[in-house]
């Protein structure tokens, strides 16, 4: 089980990787993000972004999708109070295969809560072909080994 202690500053967590699926990228679209580059091809190809692509928060969606089943299904999570940044610096299109990492960049305990540590995160996505596709950071609610045993 992951807990405070596993998780130090600079610790980089590799997260698998996925391929984006079309149906369910415009499935996700036409539900949370009906924009017409998200939905349809052509208004895609005319857009900026130059295609029929994912909305960032199915992007994230699928980040955190990694995240859960390589750290927090199998740890001493308490959740998180929020975050600082989410960014799509690329578009995703249908296909693409996308490799999840997190790196640790801070840790430390809670001053007013004993046996909780607080672990602040940036989560990255990058395309098959190395682009950077997103950045997130947050800080995540950890509980030490001592106060789970």
């Amino acid at each position: 089980m992951i807990s405070y202690e596993d998780l130090p500053a600079g610790r980089v967590i590799d997260l698998g990787s996925t391929t984006v699926d079309r149906d369910e990228m415009l499935a996700f679209a036409q539900r949370f993000d009906p924009q017409p580059f998200h939905l349809d091809e052509e208004a895609g190809k005319r857009s900026v972004l130059g295609g029929l692509c994912a909305s960032g928060w199915f992007t994230m969606g699928l980040w955190m999708r990694a995240y859960v089943d390589h750290v927090l299904a199998d740890s001493t999570s308490q959740g998180s109070p929020g975050g600082r940044e989410m960014s799509w610096p690329a578009p995703v299109f249908p296909g693409d295969t996308l490799s999840f990492a997190l790196e640790v960049e801070k840790a430390r305990l809670s001053r007013t809560r004993p046996g909780l540590g607080l672990v602040d995160i940036r989560g990255t996505a990058h395309r098959h072909d190395g682009q950077l596709v997103l950045r997130c950071t947050f800080t995540g609610m950890f509980s030490s080994r001592d106060a789970v045993s």
